[in-house]
């Protein structure tokens, strides 16, 4: 009598090998990482370093100018824009019905685009 091979079998070897190769590739770069690398630690090496800004040493209290949340709320707003314009895109031949949803859509963004630049949103200065 043949003995079936349970429909769980192939995903959980899948799941035991993913787990082997990345426990591998954790210990094995660690080990090679620690080997190879030179050890020599500076003062001006070991200080943060992003955008050509030197770090503030003002602590974790420091207060951002409300233009930097306003930039990412905008940003936030029209990334989300292009991740729904772009699928419709793509299938815009097999869904005309659409058409008239997706011009409403923009129509909404347009407006908040046009309030955004009127309230000076825009200009990172004034």
């Amino acid at each position: 009598m043949a003995q079936t091979v349970p429909p769980f079998l192939p995903v959980l070897i899948l799941f035991l090998v993913a787990a082997v190769t990345a426990v591998a590739i954790l210990l094995l770069s660690g080990k090679l990482l620690n080997r190879f690398k030179p050890h020599n630690p500076q003062a001006a090496k070991l200080t943060p370093y992003e955008c050509g800004v030197p770090p503030i040493q003002t602590g974790a209290r420091h207060k951002y100018s409300v233009k930097f949340y306003l930039t990412a709320m905008l940003f936030i707003l029209f990334d989300v824009e292009a991740a729904f314009l772009l699928p419709w895109a793509v299938n815009y031949r097999h869904a005309l019905w659409t058409f008239g949803a997706m011009l409403s859509f923009m129509a909404t963004l347009l407006v908040g685009f046009i309030y955004a630049w009127g309230k000076g949103a825009f200009e990172w200065e004034r």
